[in-house]
């Protein structure tokens, strides 16, 4: 990589900032600017996740310690999120390159721009969630490592929206994504031996830009409404995967 670390920095920066304030799209707003910058898919997923093992555990620690977590709800979400998100990141480095490969997460990244976009207008309906929670945990950990980000906005939303409890959710999902981060990270690390060898830089770009930022995103938290940071968010994610995609395809 021809970037500096500095590149990367900023890109942890800015992507904790967002994650911070909204409890979600670390990995999607990361892997969305590294692929914006020519970082191939798979390399840009693992760096990510590689990053996101330590933050992820701290985080899920802390909601274990102050009771936010929905046992029943981290058990049914965490084997099929980390069988999911082995497949996809193994599925991810089958194509080196990228070349056919970064479409598709271009693609994926776009939709969950949207997505995200669209849920800044929308209210939460109280609705019992009981049902289909395994499925959602292997699509989640699938498209995860596939888009390098996606378990909190996938999971996380989802299953805020049929009712169940916020900080228990936000705080099992968190638990959750820590084993699902570390199973993804392991397989890159053992389907791309070069990974930590030559993609230092974007690792610990990330994982100094995102220590940087947490206390600030805190203050922002307190700062900005929900809805107008998911707008932004939402905005830039997918400005950036339409800037990608074309330059895909010309």
């Amino acid at each position: 990589m021809e970037q500096n670390i500095i590149v990367f920095i900023i890109v942890g920066l800015v992507a904790q900032m967002i994650d911070g304030a909204l409890g979600m799209a670390y990995g999607v707003s990361s892997n969305t600017f590294l692929l914006s910058i020519g970082v191939p898919p798979a390399i840009a997923s693992a760096s990510v996740h590689s990053a996101e093992v330590f933050t992820t555990a701290v985080s899920g620690l802390s909601h274990f310690r102050f009771g936010n977590i929905d046992q029943r709800l981290f058990l049914k979400l965490v084997i099929p999120g980390v069988l999911g998100g082995i497949m996809g990141a193994y599925i991810l480095t089958l194509d080196k390159e990228g070349s056919i490969i970064k479409l598709f997460v271009s693609a994926y990244l776009l939709v969950m721009g949207l997505t995200i976009l669209w849920k800044a207008t929308q209210k939460a309906q109280e609705k019992e969630v009981t049902r289909f929670l395994v499925p959602l945990g292997a699509v989640g950990g699938f498209f995860d490592a596939i888009g390098g980000g996606g378990w909190g906005p996938i999971v996380t939303t989802t299953v805020i929206a049929r009712g169940h409890n916020p900080r228990l959710t936000v705080g099992s999902v968190n638990a959750t994504e820590f084993f699902v981060t570390f199973a993804e990270a392991i397989t890159f690390v053992i389907t791309i031996p070069q990974l930590i060898s030559m993609y230092w830089q974007i690792i610990v770009g990330l994982l100094i830009g995102g220590v940087i930022a947490a206390p600030l995103a805190a203050y922002v938290c307190k700062k900005l409404p929900t809805r107008l940071l998911m707008a932004l968010v939402g905005i830039l994610i997918v400005v950036l995967s339409i800037r990608t995609i074309f330059l895909s395809l010309v």
